[in-house]
């Protein structure tokens, strides 16, 4: 990653999340050191990763990446990553001294160009919360994030080809897919093919799921 002085143009109000953003039935918020349990659990699950360019991480790691996620928290310059955790509160977190309800996943947004308007987004979920609309809940969130108070005109999804829940998903949301990769990138061992998935500004506003 480029310092900041060498990352270029800044936007004019950086998006910096105070407030917890509140859905149907999850709450985005910045991690917590109270959340090691709950994301040491989501990192050491070989599911979570299948499709993930980051390996298994123990929960030494997972304490060293968490401290790095509590960290990104502002999108103002080219590469800045905002990282939330998914929480549900009608679940037990792990933690057990619990501040919080469970951290089954994980939200991000990428500022890929301030000049070009252009992010990315990122989700993450636990098995053991599959298949009940928690991604896309969480996801939804994040796009009125990236095209209300980030002013993105285009968004994102970089997805495994072989990850089709994920493609489903994000179908789901709206999304456009706009291109395959063919073993574009060297995966764990193995060549992989990149699904490259898409959305406007106009589109998602016309959106059923958009809350503009």
């Amino acid at each position: 990653m480029k310092p900041r002085f060498l990352r270029g143009r800044r936007i004019a109000t950086p998006l910096v999340l105070r407030e917890p953003i509140r859905t149907e039935r999850l709450i985005l918020r910045p991690y917590t050191a109270a959340d090691l349990d709950d994301y040491a659990a989501i990192q050491g699950d070989e599911e979570v990763v299948r499709y993930m360019l980051w390996p298994l991480r123990n929960r030494e790691e997972s304490a060293k990446h968490l401290a790095k996620r509590r960290r990104q928290k502002r999108l103002e310059q080219n590469g800045d990553f905002l990282g939330l955790a998914i929480e549900l509160p009608s679940a037990p977190s792990l933690n057990p001294r619990p501040e919080s309800g469970r951290v089954i996943g994980d939200a991000s947004l990428l500022l890929r160009s301030v000049g070009n308007r252009q992010a990315e987004i990122g989700w993450v979920l636990h098995p053991d919360f599959g298949g009940k609309g928690y991604a896309t809940e969480a996801s939804r969130a994040m796009l009125d994030l990236a095209f209300g108070r980030l002013g993105a005109h285009r968004v994102v999804a970089q997805l495994d080809a072989r990850n089709t829940a994920s493609a489903a998903m994000a179908e789901r949301l709206g999304m456009r897919r706009e291109a395959l990769f063919r073993h574009d990138m060297w995966f764990k061992g193995a060549w992989g093919d990149s699904l490259y998935y898409a959305i406007l500004d106009e589109e998602w506003a016309a959106n059923p799921l958009s809350a503009r």
